[in-house]
């Protein structure tokens, strides 16, 4: 029986054909015997093709667990995960590997994520070795369509990262996903240590991305604000659970659960 307002897997109106991922059951549990901790509980959600799902929530309530998981950085308890039609569950690290190119993940600071040590082209070319192997002579020409995809000029290439701001050095987090040419993306607070105004530019560029390649994201938040304008469905997340997913913008226009409530009131000026 489904939590009000709760849509799972069975009952979200999206055809097996519309679905890109479908997450049921999922349960990540940390340590063993007396020192387990259960991240998450029986977790269920689908994600459309080309569209967005936000998950929100308070800091420690399993969002970047989920996110983590579904790229396989971590291996869910628990659960099934069928993306594109196929369970990935069962499959070991060298089968999943395939999927990898397909799923990937826009980080929360992105500066630690980037090595200081590599220039943006040895940054770059590491994730083309992935995406593009064999392919070295047409590299440059890759790299530079990458960097103009997400507003850079292709002359950074030879930067570090301190030389950025913030808000390039996410851009360029962002160009590093694109360099495998994926088509599922995990963005996990992608926005949070930025300021305000450049908030706004990266959000743009992502759903910009979104219609120009036919992109499908994971976007992981703990501000509904943020994600009031990317969001096609929302899904709340409270100590390990989802207690309310639906449609965004019916979420925010009439929230079943008490926590979906709160978290909306808590929205400067709404």
């Amino acid at each position: 029986m489904s939590r009000p307002g709760e849509v799972l897997p069975s009952d979200t109106g999206v055809s097996p054909d519309d679905s890109l991922l479908s997450v049921s059951g999922l349960c990540i549990t940390y340590g063993q015997g007396t020192n387990a901790f259960q991240a998450v509980r029986d977790v269920s959600f689908v994600i459309p093709r080309r569209k967005t799902l936000a998950l929100v929530g308070e800091s420690g309530s399993g969002k970047t667990t989920i996110g983590r998981a579904l790229v396989r950085l971590i291996r869910p308890t628990a659960g099934k995960l069928v993306y594109d039609g196929t369970d990935l569950s069962g499959l070991s690290d060298r089968q999943f590997q395939p999927y990898r190119k397909r799923m990937q993940m826009v980080f929360q600071d992105p500066y630690s994520s980037l090595d200081p040590r590599l220039s943006i082209r040895g940054t770059l070319r590491e994730a083309l070795s992935l995406g593009h192997p064999g392919r070295e002579a047409e590299w440059e020409d890759i790299l530079a369509v990458k960097m103009r995809l997400v507003g850079l000029d292709p002359e950074y290439l030879a930067r570090y990262p301190h030389e950025f701001s913030g808000g390039q050095r996410q851009r360029i987090g962002i160009a590093r996903a694109l360099c495998v040419d994926p088509e599922f993306v995990v963005c996990d607070e992608p926005v949070s240590s930025l300021d305000v105004s450049i908030q706004a530019q990266i959000l743009n560029l992502l759903m910009d991305l979104q219609d120009r390649l036919g992109l499908t994201y994971l976007f992981i938040s703990h501000d509904l604000r943020v994600v009031k304008h990317i969001a096609h469905q929302l899904a709340v997340m409270r100590k390990g659970e989802i207690v309310e997913t639906g449609e965004a913008e019916a979420v925010y226009s009439n929230p079943q659960h008490a926590y979906t409530r709160a978290l909306l009131d808590a929205i400067p000026g709404r």
